[in-house]
């Protein structure tokens, strides 16, 4: 059987530094903002280059803080992808602000030819996502932001490390958003997130808002959450960060083999964007046989997922915008043909080599 992930293989590979760095914030005695809390912040901030770094319990809490703390609200409008993890979205609806949607261009990535026209008296914000690991069009996206006097918020939940001309995602907006779910290329061993930012006062109203608006105990300048980043998680942060481009890396030289090895005419692989660095934290295929592919690759014992089945603007809990199927061609196609293959940090040659043969021995 070949897994789709197996985080227990990661973390194998690092147990002694994981296991030292979770004693060492146990035996503390402090679990909440503390000294591992700041030390992540700080190297975290220190590897993407960013002036600030808030660490927060989630990646949909760095999105829905982010656009809180720019002060987007009812009445106002986000541009969006129209294909990425309804979480994206949710950072915006939370604050009950408008997704406008924007279709993605065949990097998997919003399409920034086709953000101008979005763009009304409303709009506040362009939220680029960096999806499956992948680099937006960040240089189009930012000069179509000056244009108009938009903030950018990047959702880099799935790009840590990744590249655009030397550039790490995350920093070329206002502020870029971060998740740590185990899974990712940086995760933890539970929910947490965090926002960078080169903006000081940005990032201590991020602060304030984590900590139920407060930057002094019991004064509360602002309504805010309980949205911290506890020690344990921080502490093993520091572990993986070490590491994340080691596991990048890693998942390139399985991405490589993939693209080298898979020649089923019935499967279109993945494109990498001119000057970007992806990580792969998806691999994600096309097929217009997906199911009939998954149900296959199932039978010769390999895992895979859909990412994603529903786009946001068809999920039940948005209907009250009004789309339909036809309303986004693109994103619903990529629904409907996306295939996700094996890939992560650990992953045996051998699964590896599975994957592809399995892949390339699909008929219809």
């Amino acid at each position: 059987m070949v897994d789709f992930v197996k985080l227990k293989r990661q973390y194998d590979l690092f147990a002694p530094e994981y296991e030292e760095a979770a004693l060492r914030a146990l035996r503390s005695g402090w679990y909440i903002m503390g000294g591992e809390l700041e030390a992540f912040e700080a190297q975290f901030a220190n590897y993407t280059g960013a002036g600030c770094c808030v660490g927060l319990n989630s990646g949909l809490d760095a999105l829905t803080l982010a656009v809180r703390a720019l002060g987007i609200g009812p009445g106002d409008e986000v541009i969006v992808p129209a294909n990425t993890y309804i979480a994206s979205v949710l950072g915006v609806t939370e604050n009950g602000a408008t997704p406008v949607f924007v279709e993605p261009d065949r990097f998997f990535c919003m399409d920034a030819d086709r953000i101008g026209a979005a763009v009304t008296s409303r709009t506040k914000a362009i939220l680029p996502v960096h999806l499956y690991g992948q680099p937006c069009d960040m240089e189009a996206i930012c000069a179509t932001a000056k244009k108009y006097g938009l903030y950018i918020l990047e959702d880099c939940a799935q790009s840590h490390g990744a590249r655009l001309n030397g550039r790490l995602t995350g920093t070329f907006g206002t502020i870029g958003c971060f998740s740590f779910y185990p899974t990712k290329p940086l995760g933890a061993l539970g929910d947490s997130g965090a926002v960078i930012t080169n903006d000081p006062a940005l990032a201590d109203r991020v602060r304030k808002l984590r900590n139920y608006g407060s930057g002094i105990k019991y004064v509360n300048e602002l309504e805010g959450v309980n949205s911290r980043l506890d020690e344990v998680q921080a502490a093993v942060l520091q572990v993986g960060l070490r590491h994340l481009d080691e596991g990048n890396e890693y998942r390139r030289r399985i991405a490589e083999r993939y693209l080298k090895g898979i020649r089923s005419d019935l499967v279109t692989l993945p494109v990498t964007r001119p000057g970007a660095e992806h990580v792969y934290h998806v691999f994600a295929v096309l097929s217009e046989h997906r199911d009939a592919l998954q149900k296959h690759l199932a039978d010769k014992g390999v895992k895979t997922l859909i990412h994603y089945p529903i786009p946001p603007h068809l999920q039940e809990c948005y209907a009250r915008l009004g789309y339909v199927r036809g309303s986004f061609p693109t994103s619903e196609a990529y629904a409907q043909n996306e295939l996700s293959l094996p890939i992560y940090v650990g992953m045996p040659d051998d699964d590896v080599e599975a994957v592809i043969e399995a892949v390339n021995s699909f008929e219809v």
